[in-house]
């Protein structure tokens, strides 16, 4: 279906890189908008150029900074929308605060709730993000989400890699159903590592079951940051003889803690993707572009096409 209205992307400022490659993949140009921050940290944003009656999107990771980040896409879907945008899209290749979705403990916030509530406030007609930390969060919003997910890009990855000697393994049990969507698509035997967390930051691997001697190993999660539970999981498969440890996340944010983890070498390569802007260094870490993804389901968005016939994998 033709859209007859103009596509027009901008970004904040948490990935302009990623979205400069979406607009080169669309064969646009990256709208001209200021957002900047006052000597007194309070967000600011303009629009140089004229959006009335156009189809906006905003593309923002809420990784850290998350409240700046989150702060500063709330005033660019409000500006937008005081400028007679005529529908704005929220593209989040991350999503920040997804794992505050529940209450796990007396007397604490759902804060991805509270980030839904205050998205739809502030005027956004729709929601585009990937693989989120729990997919329960698409029902926080009284407004359509397209959930992608980023394994085109990871399979189109592993398609040149010998699978015939691996085993696809989920860190813990919570991450099974993803795991076993990958070992289904490449024909690997499936397992799992039994873990135990005894802090915020720190997880001790118990148990596991699965091939592991001899074989090559693939971590699946969804994200990580202090890499505690991939290294943990790294360290006990490496034990039981593993000949090669490897993980594939969608969202690496790594903080010192992750930093020197990984630099032991308990993992062999972590393969991600640019939803969020780190620097590697000497990390054995391999990011991968969604931007191409994103891009078309932008264009499918804007044209009122299905952005579900993208993926062979409709659900995790």
């Amino acid at each position: 279906m033709q859209n007859s209205t103009t596509l027009k992307i901008f970004s904040g400022n948490s990935n302009k890189p990623l979205a400069q490659e979406i607009c080169n993949y669309l064969g646009v140009p990256l709208g001209d908008a200021l957002v900047t921050s006052f000597p007194d940290s309070e967000s600011f944003v303009r629009f140089n150029e004229n959006i009335r009656g156009t189809d906006v999107f905003l593309v923002q990771s809420t990784s850290s900074p998350a409240n700046h980040n989150v702060m500063e896409l709330l005033i660019m879907i409000d500006a937008a929308k005081r400028a007679s945008a005529a529908r704005v899209t929220a593209v989040l290749p991350f999503f920040g605060y997804a794992r505050q979705d529940r209450k796990d403990q007396p007397r604490v916030p759902i804060t991805s709730k509270l980030v839904a509530n205050l998205l739809v406030a502030a005027g956004v007609n729709r929601i585009l993000t990937m693989d989120l930390h729990a997919q329960q969060i698409q029902g926080f919003f009284d407004i359509p989400v397209d959930h992608l997910y980023a394994s085109p890009v990871f399979f189109e990855d592993l398609s040149s890699r010998d699978t015939e000697n691996l085993t696809i393994f989920s860190p813990d049990v919570g991450g099974m159903k993803m795991a076993n969507a990958y070992a289904e698509v490449l024909g690997c035997p499936l397992g799992f590592v039994a873990k135990r967390r005894t802090g915020a930051s720190t997880v001790e691997a118990m148990n596991l079951v699965g091939e592991v001697e001899g074989r090559e190993i693939l971590l699946v999660d969804d994200m990580t940051e202090t890499a505690g539970t991939l290294t943990a999981a790294a360290k006990i498969l490496k034990e039981r003889g593993a000949q090669k440890v490897s993980a594939l996340v969608s969202h690496c944010m790594l903080n010192e803690t992750g930093r020197e983890r990984l630099s032991q070498g308990l993992l062999d390569e972590l393969i991600t993707t640019n939803s969020v802007i780190m620097e590697n260094g000497d990390l054995p870490v391999r990011q991968l572009s969604v931007a191409n993804l994103l891009g078309e389901a932008i264009q499918r968005t804007h044209t009122d096409s299905s952005i579900s016939t993208l993926f062979q994998i409709k659900g995790f």
